[in-house]
């Protein structure tokens, strides 16, 4: 793993040198700390410089980045893994090209002149890159299929810049830090800023799968062009019945087997994640066949037993004779927070943050790559209560009219009392909410953080006026349209895929492993997986109250029925407890400090209120508190330290 940085710009007061570029790549250390490299050109009408900070893991003595072709005309700076390069290498070696490393960045140089964009559907595994062309003037920028590894952008009058990580662009005066108002909207509903959105109105994330190209050719108008982004890779989740259930999980074994086995290339330790959930145990299961020697395994756990998973892993760490290595994580995380808040860039309230970072920072004690089980849940429909209630929700929602549901369920579900308190059969408010809504109107609102009429008593009129009637739910929508099957788990693990997959957890899983220099990969990821995947029928799927069906059936010869078929649990921390507790007095010192009253966003009536009743155990407040908790946090580290 790397952070990539580039500028082109066709300013000629410009004077591009290499401090320039160092000052962004320092504040990309932690991707990289193991050497950097750096490559300028500067003409007459245009400057380009590119910068790389490394992490070793392949070719150690000679894949030092800025990395050329033959003539030098074509240079790179790329993150990532490629994992079938070595099969790629042996096809352009018949065509004439010639190498210099072993590395996997020189056959996308390779393979870019010789299919230019169209490269980048011969690519396996997870990247982003870009490529400078000195003969055609212009930058080439893509982004892997499921969004794995980040590339963040800033296109103003007179240059283009790119990097991994936001931070860095920030170091260039250019950037002008305007707080975008539908981003913190996106964010309260989702937890996270989707893809192109930044926190920032001058700054664009390359969503996943997607590529641009940015040309500097027209030097008679002195402007950068911009094309794209485009995107090269959807996948579509069509079932078909064709295959039996033995069949399908003949053809899931093999191709798992596959994508396991090619992610143990490595020059450097590899060990993996285990959790002692049903993916992770696969990815354990299988490496262990595959290794001659022990797998190094890392597993992360809770003083507080029902967020606690560590005697699960400890079941498949036996069962694999695996160097089994594990950590608590205690309230004190809180010490660590603000540095997790600096590493994400903008505001990210998953909680679950904590621990994969105590678990990156464990497994790089031993390890430089670790494996993962990311993925599982949203191609197999691991979501249990998330999949599971959505449907059934639109099962009914079929079955009664529209006059009922409206008319009838619609009034009930006003005066129905809601809390936690209440004992769980009757917790229906939210159900009954739901009836009288749209398919794709009901899931967003089983995925929203903050409900649109709770933004109502959350913002600020002039805050509430600047987003102008707009909604976080368009986001959504749009993928439910561009999903055309009719079947509704296939297409809410579509909007999945598209949403919360790579804009929460492959967000945190790189930030937090690059955080501590680690390398993640994801076999279940892999997009030729991804693809059989989809192809599998929902029934075997999500199969009565059975998660993940066909890929347990699979696993059935390879993993314990404990591990198997017990209910799922999820890797997340006790941030309700947290709250009232150990956390309060921070919590309440952050949340209603003087700063945080001047951002002009919310009315601190009700963000008192919600703080008042969650203490109070009258409702779980937690995820909303832990929201604002980290967009305030946020505010202190990049808009009233930073520059």
């Amino acid at each position: 793993m790397c952070g990539i940085f580039g500028i082109v710009s066709l300013s000629d007061p410009l004077k591009l040198d290499e401090s320039y570029i160092q000052r962004a790549l320092e504040t990309m250390e932690h991707r990289g700390p193991d050497e950097r490299g750096h490559y300028i050109h500067n003409t007459p009408k245009v400057t380009v410089g590119l910068g790389h900070c490394r992490l070793s893991i392949i070719d150690l003595q000679s894949g030092q980045q800025p990395l050329f072709n033959e003539d030098k005309t074509i240079a790179i700076v790329f993150n990532g893994e490629i994992y079938n390069f070595l099969e790629l290498k042996q096809e352009l070696e018949k065509r004439g090209h010639q190498f210099s490393t072993r590395t996997d960045t020189e056959v996308i140089v390779h393979l870019y002149e010789e299919f230019g964009e169209k490269c980048l559907e011969k690519l396996r595994g997870m990247f982003a890159f870009g490529i400078w062309d000195s003969r055609k003037q212009r930058l080439f920028l893509a982004r892997d299929r499921v969004g794995k590894k980040p590339l963040f952008y800033f296109q103003g009058k007179d240059r283009f810049l790119f990097a991994s990580e936001m931070k860095a662009l920030l170091e260039d005066e250019a950037v002008i830090k305007t707080i975008d108002p539908f981003a913190i909207d996106n964010y309260l509903s989702f937890l996270y800023i989707p893809s192109p959105r930044t926190i920032f109105k001058e700054v664009r994330k390359l969503p996943p799968a997607h590529y641009m190209v940015i040309h500097c050719a027209n030097f008679s108008n002195n402007q950068i062009e911009i094309k794209g982004p485009f995107a090269y890779w959807d996948v579509e989740f069509k079932p078909e019945g064709a295959l039996s259930e033995s069949e399908w999980a003949e053809r899931l074994d093999g191709l798992f087997k596959e994508c396991v086995a090619t992610r143990l290339i490595s020059d450097v330790p590899l060990g993996a994640f285990l959790s002692g959930g049903v993916d992770s145990s696969a990815v354990v299961a299988y490496m262990a066949w595959e290794k001659k020697d022990p797998v190094l395994t890392n597993a992360i756990g809770f003083l507080e037993r029902a967020f606690n998973e560590l005697e699960y892993a400890r079941i498949i760490a036996t069962k694999f004779s695996t160097d089994h290595h594990e950590y608590f994580v205690k309230p004190d995380a809180m010490s660590i927070i603000e540095k997790l808040v600096w590493h994400f860039d903008e505001p990210f309230a998953d909680a679950s943050a904590i621990p994969t970072y105590y678990v990156s920072q464990m497994a790089r004690k031993n390890v430089t790559v670790a494996l993962s089980g990311d993925g599982g849940d949203e191609i197999f429909a691991g979501y249990i209560r998330r999949y599971s209630l959505s449907c059934a929700e639109n099962e009914w929602r079929e079955v009664l009219p529209l006059f009922f549901r409206r008319y009838m369920i619609g009034p009930i579900s006003r005066v129905y009392p809601k809390g936690d308190y209440l004992p769980r059969w009757m917790r229906a408010k939210y159900l009954l909410m739901n009836m009288p809504l749209s398919p794709v109107e009901a899931y967003f609102r089983d995925m929203s953080c903050f409900l649109p009429e709770e933004k109502e008593k959350l913002y600020q009129k002039d805050f509430r006026r600047s987003l102008n009637g707009y909604s976080p739910m368009d986001y959504f929508e749009s993928f439910f349209r561009n999903s055309e099957i009719e079947d509704h788990l296939s297409r809410i693990q579509y909007v999945d895929f598209k949403t919360y997959l790579p804009e929460d957890i492959l967000v945190k899983v790189d930030r937090m492993s690059m955080a501590n220099s680690l390398e993640v990969r994801s076999p279940l990821l892999d997009h030729k997986f991804i693809e059989f995947a989809a192809t599998i029928p929902s029934n075997l799927k999500l199969n009565g109250k059975i998660s993940k069906y066909i890929f347990k059936k699979t696993l059935e010869n390879r993993l314990p029925e404990n591990i198997l078929y017990r209910g799922k649990q999820g890797f997340s921390i006790p941030t309700g407890s947290w709250l009232k507790n150990e956390l309060r007095t921070y919590a309440e010192d952050v949340l209603f400090s003087d700063k945080a009253k001047q951002r002009d966003y919310f009315d601190y009536d009700y963000v008192k209120k919600i703080w008042s009743h969650h203490l109070k155990g009258l409702r779980d407040h937690s995820d909303q508190l832990w929201t604002l908790l980290m967009l305030e946090l946020w505010h202190r580290s990049f808009m009233d330290n930073h520059g």
